[in-house]
């Protein structure tokens, strides 16, 4: 499977809630349209919706889970190393400083 950042996920989440809003927007105004073919069609969309939105509530839980245990890493990273941590706080530091007193 292919890796994606949290930015291409962040998206790619969005994307997807700005397409199941469009669906069922679109769903509520065809509500008065009648016929077999469009109770069909209707009920279709609705089962892919449901399962989009489950889909979603999925990344969504999987990108908190996987936020939460970086955060516990460098937690413990931090505790069990604090002088580096604090070395390697000072060094950004004094990285971005070099950088934006450049421009």
């Amino acid at each position: 499977m292919i890796s994606m950042d949290a930015a291409h996920k962040a998206k790619l989440m969005h994307d997807l809630r700005v397409v199941i809003d469009d669906a069922q927007e679109l769903l509520r105004m065809t509500a008065d349209q009648v016929g077999e073919g469009a109770v069909g069609v209707r009920a279709r969309i609705e089962a892919r919706l449901a399962e989009a939105t489950r889909e979603l509530k999925h990344i969504q839980e999987a990108a908190v889970n996987s936020a939460k245990a970086a955060g516990d890493a460098t937690d413990e990273y931090v505790r069990d190393h604090p002088w580096q941590s604090i070395g390697i706080a000072a060094g950004l530091g004094l990285l971005a400083g070099l950088l934006l007193r450049k421009q």
